[in-house]
């Protein structure tokens, strides 16, 4: 039994006040709170509401206080670009305090929203830092959105100001950021007092004077600025999600709670100590990005990587381990889509042999269900713990995982492990009624989430209650589906839109997916269900092959449809599964299986803004068409 685990994981939901006021203590205040946790208002529960902070004193000038100041804190590699860059606290402190100067001299104030669409370049996370300085709320939007997505974002917000680039790049081509923004900036209804613009080398653009300014230019007369204090309630940030409605949702966090929360993840979770060098592949535009390349990793005081390229491209499948051994990284967070992009390039690890990876010790995966092969392929290959958790954009760190610093637990394939600590997380059938061990229905949290999580939306409590809070009277509900084994193992098995009705039978589309991920030729897949007259749904696979697969198509299907038959059952009634060039995905790793199924059903779709690349859906419809799965 894990003792250790289970004694921290018990108290902090039996004392959950005592729990978070001892690790409070472990963070800079410049006055420390008193009251931890309000329960005036449910479900708008506010943590340390007396305290007093600023996040990015947390993040860099309180362990130049500490004498560290000249410890690595950002390492910058760009091998599309070939620029490689190391800052110490001290130098990343001098760039901030600098540029939030900037910001300040160009009207931004306390509380003063500022939009940054950045590529991965230390600028965005000057940028980012700078704004929590004086206490504005950024809301970053990933580089190279659509401006349209843009243009909503900057009309939510009122952003005072817009931080940019001249360009981002991905393998293969040149992403132009300035007629995006241009564009976005002619749709929305509210226009920024300005726009800062970092010019790329060899891809400057010309600039409007007075609105349009270029980032060197602000910087020319600003002055270093101090840290101001923050109320812990205030916002640090707005990050917008896609909304079903259309309107994107803001989801904010709280600066006490965050820090708190964050810093005690890097080690709890992670086992990460202030001496170690971490990793996120992830891109600052999403929550990974916010909370584990910039925040966590600097509450923490150790050495954050931020990475300009893809797993595979950027030259080749060997990447990623390019920079764990040229870096000594301790351990790596990415998406599972990452490693599958990996296995379907190199299944054999070629690669992988050419580097030294001595001093790395685990790997976390997350943003998707974490399909049981390809975590067994990363432990064949990496001799190391593969340890799939998961969270959402709504509550910023891990809701479920092995907590490796506290007490490394065994993996069981396919589950997400066990709460962590703060969490309280119940399974909820569809009457309303608590699942026992092993019985599907919806993940719900009992209320009041832990700190760091997202206290409301951004100007709009109502939504908040209404989307979150409502279904359950009582608890968060996160919109996954799954079950929680007699051992506390939490397996998230789908979205809840993803639980498809067969006949009667409710079955999760991922543990098909788990069946599929096991043939030897699959490199990664999707399982959509579409309409049927008679059963209601039927799950269709689509299915993408590794590199040098020779065995011909067709037989790869009827053994994927046999594996579902053995192992899942008849109920299933998996009868197709169809070969496809790729899989449609959000440019943060999501397969896009609602699109698919709105596609086979011949419902209308909107585009999503977070598209990888809009031609995949063109394809998958004439695969569905020449299939006859999509009869026109």
């Amino acid at each position: 039994m894990s003792s250790n685990f289970n004694k921290i994981y018990e108290e902090s939901l039996k004392n959950p006040e005592q729990f978070w006021k001892e690790i409070s203590e472990e963070i800079f205040w410049f006055k420390k709170p008193t009251k931890i946790l309000s329960k005036d208002s449910p479900p708008f529960y506010k943590w340390f509401t007396d305290g007093v902070t600023n996040t990015c004193y947390n993040a860099l000038d309180v362990h130049i206080d500490q004498g560290r100041g000249d410890k690595t804190a950002l390492i910058y590699d760009s091998p599309i670009t070939g620029n490689k860059k190391q800052f110490t606290y001290k130098e990343l402190k001098a760039q901030v305090s600098k540029f939030a100067g900037a910001l300040s001299n160009h009207g931004v104030n306390k509380g003063d929203r500022v939009i940054i669409y950045m590529p991965m370049i230390p600028e965005a996370v000057v940028a980012m830092l700078a704004c929590g300085r004086i206490g504005a709320i950024h809301s970053v939007v990933f580089g190279g959105f659509a401006s349209n997505e843009l243009a909503s974002r900057i009309d939510d917000s009122k952003a005072k100001l817009l931080v940019t680039a001249s360009c981002g790049f991905e393998p293969g081509r040149t992403v132009e950021y300035k007629p995006l923004v241009d564009e976005a900036l002619k749709l929305a209804n509210h226009k920024p007092d300005k726009t800062i613009l970092f010019q790329r080398k060899g891809h400057e653009v010309k600039l409007k004077a007075p609105k349009e300014i270029s980032w060197d230019e602000a910087l020319s007369d600003a002055k270093d600025t101090d840290c101001i204090e923050m109320n812990s309630n205030e916002f640090a940030y707005i990050l917008y999600t896609s909304g079903t409605t259309g309107v994107p949702k803001g989801i904010v966090r709280d600066i006490g709670g965050h820090i708190v929360a964050l810093k005690w993840t890097m080690k709890n979770i992670y086992n990460i100590d202030t001496d170690d060098v971490w990793w996120s592949a992830s891109d600052i535009g999403w929550i990974v990005g916010h909370s584990y390349i910039v925040y966590a990793p600097l509450f923490k005081g150790c050495t954050t990587v931020l990475f300009e390229g893809k797993p595979v491209g950027t030259p080749d499948a060997g990447a990623f381990w390019k920079i764990i051994s040229e870096y000594n990284v301790k351990s790596l967070f990415t998406a599972p889509t990452a490693f599958r992009a990996i296995k379907k390039e190199d299944p054999d690890g070629k690669f992988f042999s050419k580097y030294d990876l001595s001093k790395f010790e685990a790997l976390f995966l997350a943003g998707e269900r974490a399909d049981p092969d390809t975590i067994k392929w990363a432990e064949s290959l990496l001799k190391v713990p593969v340890i799939d958790h998961w969270w959402q954009t709504e509550t910023s760190w891990a809701i479920s995982s092995n907590c490796t610093g506290i007490e490394m637990m065994k993996t069981k394939y396919g589950s997400a492990c066990k709460a962590v600590p703060g969490y309280d997380v119940k399974i909820i059938k569809p009457d309303q009624t608590l699942a026992k061990p092993n019985e599907m229905g919806d993940i719900v949290v009992k209320l009041p989430l832990p700190p760091g999580t997202f206290p409301t939306l951004w100007n709009a409590d109502k939504r908040y209650e209404e989307n979150y809070m409502t279904n359950y009277k009582g608890y968060y509900q996160t919109y996954d589906a799954g079950h929680i084994d007699d051992d506390g193992y939490i397996w998230i098995m789908s979205r809840t839109d993803d639980i498809i009705n067969v006949a009667g039978h409710r079955l999760s589309t991922g543990a098909i997916e788990e069946v599929l991920s096991e043939h030897q030729s699959v490199a990664e897949c999707a399982v959509i269900g579409i309409k049927d007259q008679l059963k209601g749904q039927l799950p269709v696979g689509l299915i993408a092959l590794k590199a040098g697969v020779t065995k011909d198509n067709e037989t790869i299907t009827k053994e994927c449809v046999q594996m579902v038959r053995n192992k899942v059952g008849p109920v299933a009634a998996f009868k197709t599964a169809l070969v496809v060039k790729r899989l449609p995905k959000t440019r943060s790793g999501k397969v896009l299986r609602g699109t698919i199924r709105k596609i086979a059903d011949k419902e209308e779709y909107k585009m999503p803004a977070t598209i990888d690349d809009p031609t995949i859906l063109d394809e998958i419809k004439a695969d569905l068409i020449k299939s006859k799965i999509l009869n026109i």
